[in-house]
This record gives C-alpha cells, structure tokens and sequence, in this order.
C-alpha cells in the first residue's frame, strides 16, 4: 500500500520527492504550481516538465534550469549557475553552489556538496579579501554521488560513475570509474567486477615511485622548459627540444604541453595570449598548414604546393595539425584559418587517397596521414563554418572498419625486417586520431590486444635499453584503448605495463626530463633530455599507470595530443550511430 499522503504530510515529499509525482494531492500540486511560479518570477530559473523543488529548500541561483523529471530535496542549498537535466535528483541537504552542470540521471545523495567555485589564498592578505574563483563542474550522465561526498571545483566526472559516499573528489573522474575515498581514488571500472590495481608488496612499491615521481616532475617541470628556451634565436626567443638543437614549432608546443600538464598553467617565457598570437601567426592561410620554422630567420618555411585535391606533402606540417593545434586548444585559443586539406578531399577522393596509402610497407606513414586528416577535419568541425566535404568523415571510418584484417585488428602488413612494427606504430597513431579522437570503438579489440602484446615481445624494438617513446607508446595506447571495451588478457597487459614503468621512471634526469631513446634509423631526439622525449613519457607513464590503475597518483592527467578522454563526438546520424 502507498503511504497515505494528506496535506499534512508535506513533510514526507520534502525528505521523499520521488512520491511526489504518484502521490500528491491536488492541493499539494497546486501548492508546488505556486512555489515554482515565484522562482519563475525571478527570471533566472527555468522548469522542465514534472519538477520538484522543496519548499524548504534555498534556492537563490544566479541561473538554473531543472531538467524534466528531476527534483530538489528538503534543505538543499543551490546557488550560482546550476544545470541540471533530466531524471537527476539533488536530495536532501545537499549543496550544489558555483557554475555546476549536471548530464542527465545524475543522483547525488544526502549531505552531498558540489562546489563549483573556489577562494584564492594568497598569502599577501587575509582571504576574505581575496577573489573567488570558479572553474566549474561538470557532471555526465548516469552518475550515481553517494551520500556526504564533496565534490570540489574544476573536477570533471564522466559519464557511467559512480562515487562511494564520503569522497572527497580533487580531480577528474573518468568515464564508468567507480571512485571513493579521501581523496577519491579509482576502485575499478563499472563494466568489470575486478580491481584495477593488484595488491601485493612490489605494486604497493611501484605506487610510492609514481606518486615520488609526479612530485619531481611538478616541481621540475618550470626549469626543464627554461633550459630549452633560447631567448637569442631570431624572433624574440624561441624553443628548441634541447640546448644546442634548432628552434621548432614542436617544441614550442611540447613545452605549452609539459606546462599545462604538471604546472596548469602556461609556460613562463611568455603570457597566454602572446603564446597564441605566435602559434596562430605560424598558420600559412592558403593550406591551414603549419610550415617548419626556418632556425636562420625565424620565419616560416615555404611548404610544397598542394595536390588538386589539398594534400601537402610535408611530415612536419602534417604534424603540426596535432601538436600545434592542441597547443592553441590549451590556451584556450584555436586555429585562425580552415585546414584545407580536410575542407577540400570530397569522399570519393579520400577514399582514392586511403586507396593509395603505402599499407603494404609503410603502415606507420598511411597511420600518421590518416591521424592528421581526421584531427584536421576536427578542428574544422569545431569552426563550424569550414566542415570537411559531406560525407568524407562517414567514409572515412566506412573504408577503415571494411579493411581492417579480422586476424589482426590492425591495417597494413608485417615485414621480415621489422616484424610489426610499422603496423602497430601505424596503428596508434590512426587510431589516435579517428576512434580515439572521436570517442567511437575500435574493431576487434581481443585479436588487437593479441597482436600488440605478442610485438611488445619482439626483441629487436623491446630489448632493455633500445626502447624509444614512439615504439612504447604505440603498444601502451592502444592496449588502454582496446581496455576500455574489454578485459581480454588482462592480467598480462597489467604485468607488461608495470614492467615498463619500472623501467622507465629510474630514466628522468633532474631538471632536464626525458630522453625520446634511441631509433632505428638513428634520426630523431635521440637519448638526451629534451621537450619531445619529456612530453611523451609523460603521457606514456600516465597511460601505463592507469592501465594498472594507480594514475591517480601522478597528480597529472594529459590534456593534448596524448588526452584519454575524446575531443570530439561525431553528430547523430555519423560513423557509430
């Protein structure tokens, strides 16, 4: 039987607002008709269908919009800019203050606080005199936030989490993470039952360096990026991967990358907007392309001319989409100009270029010109007024998931000399810049994982000493991205990956960074610290530490090129719908 629900009883709908719908009364109804057309009547509150709002609840908003079917509990506080959409539920007591956005199906239960802003606290006045800041959060879809958890401004939780009650959460939350503790700690993945971290004295070890190491490279990080900076180089100073190395326009954006990455912040060599006014000047209108910089003059390159359809035949410029590109997007800026390239290939001639791709021998080449076409094509999509040609994106991933070898998972072919090298390589990077980028799932993730560990164990790339970052991060990426699908070979891929990090982490030099390591045809950084070798560990050791599940010790999480999260979701009707 319903309890019984007479106008005496409001008290049972403010403490149980999910009643409310089935069980009021019309004089209750009518009641919560007035109530809402007084917040109304402030203007800066706006009402789906079928809401609930306490009576005894504060709710004083700069802004706020309930979603259809949600409600707000007895003595909830809500302040500030606050979405919320539908079937969520603010329950009793909880605070929700700040610039708060929720998804839809969020519950958030008893006691609970969302703080959506901050108070800085310098040390030169007391802090009530200082400014507040706010840098919002953002709550997915289908959450569940226990009862007395504290949720704390600029954190992030994705879609599918569920938070243990009493967390205190200090930093962004992945997709299906169930999360809890002080201060919140992955416990394991919703869509699995095992723990994401074995127990045991060498992985209790291996936690203590990851947190000892995230420490160092924090504090670090400000005097590795110095050393790179040549204030004497044409053009007002410029970066250099190394000392005594060119100038180059990656490593300007490794170094925009290390700075967001351990220091939050932008490198010091320079403020925000004059980084962005020189990457965004390097920007070469005709093509969209970012030339090399010449080290004589400090000048931009003359890239070659383009093909009919857009293509450009330089390695680094095609690069540069990338590196230049989530450069700017960290600093909050963007590309001035259209990248021609995916403007102009209509689907019919992008599928000629796949065509004509060299997958037979140089698996990495068509991977890396496929990853710089797709991520060109986002960032157009994020102008909104230069889309790639209707249809290329859908034929894109069309012609990727009908060629893709069953067997393998992957594209192209192995080699006598390099085994499956080119293949794999190839295969993070084209990945990387379609279902990864895009937030889609890759093909047959069990027989990738297959493939990818059995070249982990090649000795002519994995022997100890002769591993360089490309060749690590081209197994470790698309390991934790088959992961995400997936729990096939688990216990291997946790063994292959503490491996590395114990190899890895002793290789830091103080103050300097990482190495890029040593490659096969003796090009690249080589073995001395430099802005290339340091950003990409870095994002190599975070992969590998979550792939164990003790990431959230590093106290860092990538937001560029190597970012886990996608940077963008395809439009309802697109590839994976």
């Amino acid at each position: 039987m319903p309890p019984d629900t007479s106008p005496q009883d409001d008290g049972l709908f403010e403490h149980c607002p999910w009643l409310f719908a089935e069980g009021a009364s019309d004089a209750q109804r009518a009641e919560q008709r007035r109530q809402q057309k007084q917040l109304l009547a402030t203007g800066t509150v706006t009402f789906g269908e079928r809401c609930y709002v306490a009576q005894s609840a504060a709710v004083y908003p700069d802004r706020l919009h309930l979603g259809d079917d949600s409600y707000i509990g007895a003595h909830a506080y809500v302040t500030g800019d606050v979405t919320v959409g539908a079937d969520c539920s603010i329950n009793p007591f909880t605070t929700v203050r700040g610039t708060v956005a929720l998804g839809d199906g969020v519950r958030i239960g008893a006691h609970t606080s969302l703080l959506g802003f901050n108070h800085s606290f310098e040390p030169d006045r007391p802090v009530h005199q200082q400014p507040v800041t706010s840098r919002g959060i953002s709550v997915g879809d289908d959450v569940w936030i226990g009862s007395h958890v504290v949720v704390l401004d600029g954190v992030t939780i994705g879609d599918h989490c569920v938070i243990g009650a009493g967390a205190v959460v200090t930093k962004s939350v992945p997709a299906w993470t169930v999360a809890a503790g002080n201060p919140a700690k992955p416990v394991r993945d919703r869509r699995t039952r095992s723990r994401p971290a074995a127990a045991g004295a060498p992985q209790e070890r291996l936690a203590e360096q990851l947190a000892e190491f995230g420490r160092t490279a924090t504090d670090q990080a400000a005097d590795l990026i110095a050393r790179c900076w040549d204030p004497a180089a044409p053009g007002g100073g410029r970066y250099r991967d190394r000392p005594g190395a060119a100038p180059t326009m990656r490593a300007h954006c490794d170094a925009v990358e290390i700075a967001d990455l351990l220091l939050g912040d932008v490198p010091e060599q320079g403020t925000a907007g004059s980084h962005i006014e020189r990457l965004r000047a390097a920007q070469d209108p005709l093509t969209g392309l970012v030339p090399e910089t010449d080290p004589a003059t400090g000048l931009s390159r003359r890239l070659p001319p383009p093909a009919p359809d857009g293509f450009v035949d330089d390695e680094a410029a095609r690069y540069h989409v990338l590196s230049v590109g989530y450069a700017l997007d960290l600093l909050g800026s963007s590309f001035a100009h259209p990248i021609g390239m995916a403007r102009t290939l209509t689907a019919d001639r992008l599928v000629h270029r796949l065509d004509a791709l060299p997958w037979h021998d140089r698996a990495w080449y068509a991977g890396s010109w496929i990853d710089s076409w797709a991520t060109a094509a986002h960032w157009n999509l994020r102008r909104n007024d230069e889309p790639p040609a209707s249809g290329a994106l859908e034929a894109l991933f069309g012609w990727l998931l009908t060629r893709v070898d069953p067997w393998t998972g992957l594209w192209g072919a192995a080699s006598p000399a390099t085994g499956r090298l080119q293949q794999v390589n190839g295969y993070y990077r084209l990945t990387r810049g379609t279902f990864a980028q895009f937030g889609l799932p890759v093909a047959h993730p069990e027989r990738v994982i297959d493939t990818v560990l059995d070249h982990s164990r090649d000795p002519r790339h994995f022997t100890p000493g002769h591993e360089n970052a490309c060749n690590v991060l081209d197994v470790a990426h698309p390991l934790w991205l088959c992961t995400r699908q997936t729990s096939h070979r688990d216990a291997e891929i946790r063994h292959w990956a503490a491996g590395q990090l114990t190899t890895v982490l002793p290789r830091w030099h103080p103050g300097q960074g990482f190495g890029f390591g040593p490659s096969a045809d003796g090009g690249g950084p080589g073995r001395e610290p430099g802005l290339q070798g340091t950003e990409m560990w870095l994002a190599i050791v975070w992969t590998l530490a979550d792939l164990i599940g003790l990431s959230d010790l590093l106290g860092y999480r990538p937001r560029g090129v190597h970012r886990p999260e996608p940077a963008a979701a395809l439009a309802a009707g697109g590839p994976g719908t």
